[in-house]
C-alpha cells in the first residue's frame, strides 16, 4: 500500500480500520498485553485520521 492510497482512502476506511484493530485488540487482551497496547493505539490512530480526512472533505 502507497501512500498515494491512503492519500485517497475515504474515512469510512479508516473507520473500518478502527474497529477492526478495537476488536482484535480486545481478542488479544488475555493472551498478549503488549499487542493489546499496540493495537489499541493503532485504532485511536486510525479513528483520528478519519475524523481529520472527514473534516477536511465536508469543507
Amino acid at each position: 500500500m502507497s501512500f498515494e492510497s491512503i492519500k485517497n482512502a475515504s474515512p469510512v476506511v479508516f473507520y473500518f480500520a478502527s474497529v477492526i484493530c478495537f476488536v482484535l485488540a480486545n481478542v488479544l487482551r488475555d493472551n498478549s498485553l503488549s499487542f493489546y497496547y499496540i493495537l489499541l493505539v493503532l485504532g485511536i490512530g486510525f479513528f483520528f485520521m478519519g475524523v481529520l480526512k472527514r473534516m477536511k472533505t465536508k469543507r
